[in-house]
């Protein structure tokens, strides 16, 4: 399969979803169709948390309105099937608004098993969008856990959604998972608890000296969704201007280095695979890599 070079420039999505398949199945490939087009400014937006918590809905929500003044792309991380290690697609049929807006672009990407929920293959898949055009990338993630804090790796943001009532809510709160948030979701603001668990974040926030946003939300109503977009495009715009999305993109870039190096160490026979460990740990203590 390959895919145009001057229809991806144009912004065809045909050729970008071709692309886009080639990235996820063939990452060579991929990657010289990545180095053909030319670099452009773009934002990866990050959303995970409680399975349940309405993530989909929100997503839905929040590209359609950044899509009034920019193109937007969505990558839904789906669970890989055990049989195909393909996508689901369970999220899209949630993204209404989405799915029949022309300047929203949605792609499913299997997790392949990956425990943090995302494929090696995203870090080229954004590169791709943010090139074709798309100026706000929101990477919607399986579920939240310690794992799931491989978005943090990806994103120049990261949403945090919660709801009351799932369960498993303060589970997360001392899991960790809170350390990865930029902006915090308490969504479904109409169930009983919303405000305790704003406080209780809030208080969490507070005790470890972070000065962040916590937001009720109704994602099926649209309650409060104007707010977060703008406190988005704020922090967006703080990071761009303090330098601090440099910072962001080469934690990136270390990231999808890593992950390269993890994909191929998965296809070596296990006494390379030992060897390679012993070269490593014999290089953190001299410096040096020898053989």
């Amino acid at each position: 399969m390959k895919a145009s070079l001057e229809k991806l420039k144009a912004g065809d999505i045909r050729e970008i979803s071709k692309a886009l398949t080639v990235i996820e199945n063939y990452p060579s490939e991929g990657k010289e169709l990545i180095e053909a087009l030319k670099e452009k400014e773009y934002f990866v937006i990050g959303l995970t948390g409680s399975p349940g918590a309405g993530k989909s809905t929100l997503t839905d929500r929040i590209a359609s309105i950044f899509s009034s003044k920019e193109k937007v792309a969505i990558i839904a991380i789906d669970p890989s099937s055990p049989f195909t290690g393909g996508a689901f697609l369970g999220d899209r049929i949630r993204m209404k608004k989405a799915s029949r807006n022309e300047n929203i672009y949605i792609r499913s990407m299997a997790s392949r098993g990956k425990l943090g929920g995302l494929s090696p293959s995203i870090y080229d898949a954004v590169e791709l969008l943010g090139r074709c055009g798309f100026n706000k990338i929101i990477v919607e993630t399986v579920g939240a856990g310690q794992s799931e804090t491989d978005i943090a790796n990806l994103a120049d943001i990261v949403l945090l959604v919660l709801a009351p009532g799932m369960g498993d809510e303060i589970q997360m709160l001392k899991a960790g998972i809170m350390e990865i948030g930029d902006i915090y979701i308490v969504n479904k603001m109409d169930i009983d608890g919303a405000l305790r668990l704003k406080s209780k974040i809030e208080a969490i926030l507070e005790f470890s000296k972070q000065r962040k946003e916590v937001v009720l939300t109704d994602g099926i109503k649209g309650t409060n969704l104007e707010r977060l977009t703008r406190l988005i495009e704020t922090e967006l715009k703080f990071l761009k201007e303090s330098g601090k999305i440099v910072e962001k993109r080469k934690r990136r870039m270390r990231f999808k280095k890593l992950n390269t190096v993890f994909e191929e160490l998965k296809e070596l026979p296990d006494e390379i695979v030992d060897r390679v460990i012993r070269e490593l740990k014999k290089w953190r203590e001299v410096g040096s890599i020898e053989g």
